[in-house]
């Protein structure tokens, strides 16, 4: 019976590249001279320090910009709140989303059963959906209408079996 996994994977070494580009721009730029703004990633997070929230926003366009280049997707990027820290400067952390949780794995299978295709069925597998069907071209389908429906993650598809 064919069958396919649908996944929300981040490649990480991508994430790593454009997070130093943007860093190295970042020291070469005349409107970030004198601030002492840094970007660096840990783990799954990204931290940003600079002079100002005007400042924090053009950092945050420069790393958007070198992760679009490097085809990440921003859904996987989550802000958090931006925090005043010391010597009057702001930081903020950017977590990375991987993986599909369990309630966007419920929001996955819900599109999957309002695309009303016959024979399809799809189940929760830790961090990822099997969608299983009868026929290839209804799995087509399927992978057709997910990339239709926004659900605020990235979703990649992989696997497909005959």
């Amino acid at each position: 019976m064919p069958s396919f996994d649908v996944v929300s994977e981040i490649d990480m070494q991508e994430v790593r590249n454009a997070v130093d580009q943007a860093a190295r721009e970042l020291s070469t730029r005349f409107d970030f001279k004198g601030t002492d703004s840094t970007i660096e990633l840990t783990g799954q997070q990204i931290e940003m320090h600079t002079a100002s929230t005007d400042r924090l926003n053009a950092l945050r366009q420069l790393l958007e910009e070198k992760l679009v280049k490097r085809k990440v997707s921003l859904k996987s990027l989550d802000y958090g709140k931006v925090i005043d820290a010391s010597g009057s400067t702001v930081r903020q952390t950017v977590t990375l989303n991987a993986g599909i949780s369990s309630e966007k794995a419920k929001a996955v299978n819900k599109a999957i059963k309002d695309l009303g295709l016959k024979g399809i069925s799809s189940q929760t597998q830790g961090d990822q959906v099997r969608v299983t069907g009868k026929k290839r071209d209804d799995l087509q389908a399927v992978i057709a209408g997910l990339k239709e429906v926004d659900l605020d993650i990235p979703l990649q598809f992989i696997n497909f079996r005959d």
